[in-house]
């Protein structure tokens, strides 16, 4: 027998280019006109629900049964529809706000809409339960089968939709008219790269992030502001907030009555805060120890110079809480006590469930997104952007468009809505990074997560922590947020507040407000206490959970002390608050 002869491996026979990236260029173009989703991901989950549901007779006969009766409702009720007192056959679910104007109850509409909900339960209801779909297949088919009912609602058309048609009949079609008006201004200002209209208001600067302070470090990642005192003696531990690099940091600092950093120093704290440097192409192989080293270490370095010998409170916004409980636990690791207290607001340490974000999670998907990625260097913001606005479609996408260009009305923007629209871009190989260790592999739950170059273990971390969840948060579910609790053994408190991911957290002291929030405290090393119950026995409390916070740190501080210099040993003012990197574009 003679032996086959050793064939070259077929990329010795191409050209690198060809070889190496041939497939990243055909993905990377692709994604362009699928909006960033990878078709095979898709395919995989359809054929998994597919194959399983065509071998599953009793959820067949559900399916038919299930139609059967909603005929038969929808039969009985088109008889009787044109009496608006009639009962109908189902009820939009709580969260969908397209059917509640009354007109919806007006013949013809109401058989209009009652047939779409009918519907639309009946692909809901054929999209999951089917034995045998994995979990994330199933939460792929519910999402896209969603989005296709979404774009088909009788809502988003002007005959079939009663509230455009009034309008219409009131303003002699003028709604039209303002509506395309609109239209033709958004592309104009996508065309050229121009922010939202009425965004022209608010200015960096001029009335947001207007906390007095300077920048007294700054290096090719981050600026560190350190903000003016407002009170003659300070609580001695300072604050070092870490914002998400996702996006800007002055969701901490809006308006002077939404400002976060405003508040606590008027309370009397010492605050200074990151602001990320916008990526470009040129920072593609930036990495999460980059982060790290340069972004959260760098500025504790500076932090513990200007205020010596005092412990530092630390707080992480959404991904900025990720890297800072990272962070925490590289310095409980390598014998480092310099922080006083870690606060989490938003934010995930543990991703095994990470709520309809994993609808963008798999091997498949994230091999898509890569190599988009790799192409220009980054992820850009309207793509990031995009992807969040379709979790939550029916109000974020549809609605609006619907009230922008079929009713002709201009949504006035606020200072959150400015800021929501002042985008960052994700490098390459950090997000990369970022979303296959944590996300994917969930790494840093499990102690197999390296940072700096040895695993880290947030066990490890024993100061005590204050983590909030907002209730509507589809970023960071507060049941995921909830799970620092195993993860630590340290003191806990967990507050749960209305609002969603950053309306939850944008949540100053008022008298009008009707937030109201949730609060409790598990002891070191005390017994864990489930999400369900936390639900069922943490107390309720009206109004800000800031004013919680803010008690929560003074007192886990020692004393009251003078305030300290504007930058010292080495850390001297560069310029004022907000500085420059906020201004990159």
């Amino acid at each position: 027998m003679h032996a086959h002869p050793q064939y070259p491996a077929p990329q010795s026979l191409l050209p690198n280019f060809v070889s190496g990236n041939a497939d990243r260029l055909l993905h990377a173009t692709m994604g362009k006109f699928t909006g960033g989703l990878s078709p095979a991901s898709l395919a995989s989950a359809w054929l998994d629900w597919a194959t399983h549901l065509s071998t599953s007779p009793s959820k067949q006969a559900e399916l038919v049964e299930m139609g059967v009766r909603q005929w038969e409702r929808l039969a009985h009720y088109l008889s009787h529809a044109q009496d608006e007192t009639c009962e109908r056959c189902i009820e939009p679910l709580p969260q969908d706000p397209r059917f509640r104007d009354p007109s919806w109850q007006q013949w013809p509409f109401n058989v209009i809409s009652q047939s779409f909900l009918l519907g639309q339960q009946w692909m809901s209801i054929a999209s999951r339960g089917v034995r045998g779909v994995t979990k994330h297949h199933e939460q792929v088919m519910d999402y896209t089968t969603r989005q296709w009912m979404d774009l088909f609602s009788p809502s988003n058309f002007i005959g079939t939709n009663p509230e455009v048609l009034d309008a219409i009949r009131e303003t002699g079609g003028m709604n039209l008219m303002a509506g395309l008006a609109n239209w033709k201004e958004d592309v104009e200002r996508q065309l050229t790269g121009g922010l939202p209209a009425g965004a022209e208001k608010y200015e960096v600067g001029g009335n947001l992030a207007v906390t007095p302070g300077k920048v007294v470090m700054r290096n090719d990642l981050v600026e560190l502001i350190q903000y003016a005192p407002a009170t003659p003696r300070v609580h001695a531990e300072p604050i070092l907030m870490v914002p998400a690099w996702i996006m800007k940091y002055y969701i901490l600092d809006l308006s002077p009555h939404n400002s976060l950093i405003k508040y606590l120093v008027a309370q009397g704290h010492t605050v200074f805060t990151i602001s990320w440097k916008n990526p470009g192409p040129e920072d593609r192989d930036l990495t999460m120890d980059d982060y790290l080293r340069h972004g959260v270490l760098a500025a504790l370095d500076a932090v513990s110079a200007i205020v010596p010998k005092r412990k530092v409170h630390a707080m992480g916004y959404c991904l900025g809480g990720t890297l800072l409980a990272i962070a925490a636990a590289v310095l409980a690791r390598d014998g480092d006590d310099r922080l006083a207290s870690m606060t989490l607001l938003a934010a995930q340490t543990d991703f095994t469930e990470p709520g309809e974000l994993a609808l963008y999670i798999d091997d498949s998907q994230l091999t898509f997104l890569e190599d988009q990625m790799w192409e220009k260097g980054y992820l850009d913001s309207t793509q990031m952007a995009g992807a969040f606005q379709l979790l939550r479609s029916v109000d974020l996408v549809w609605s609006s468009l619907v009230k922008h260009y079929l009713k002709g009305e201009v949504t006035p923007l606020n200072d959150l809505m400015s800021w929501n629209a002042d985008g960052t871009r994700m490098p390459y190989r950090m997000h990369t990074d970022y979303l296959r260790s944590l996300f994917l592999n969930n790494e840093l739950a499990a102690g197999r997560f390296k940072a700096l170059g040895r695993p880290v273990a947030l066990p490890d971390i024993d100061v005590p922590v204050f983590c909030v969840g907002t209730v509507t948060d589809h970023v960071a579910p507060w049941r995921s947020v909830y799970k620092i609790h195993l993860l630590t053994h340290a003191e806990v408190t967990f507050a749960l507040t209305t609002g969603g991911h950053n309306v939850g957290v944008v949540n100053p002291p008022s008298p009008e407000s009707k937030r109201r929030y949730k609060l409790h405290t598990r002891v070191r090393n005390g017994d864990y206490l489930d999400p369900d119950a936390f639900e069922s026995q943490a107390k309720e409390h009206p109004g800000s959970w800031w004013t919680a916070w803010q008690a929560w740190l003074a007192r886990h501080s020692t004393r009251k002390v003078a305030p300290p210099a504007m930058g010292a040993r080495g850390y001297k003012p560069l310029e004022d608050a907000p500085g420059s990197y906020v201004h990159q574009r």
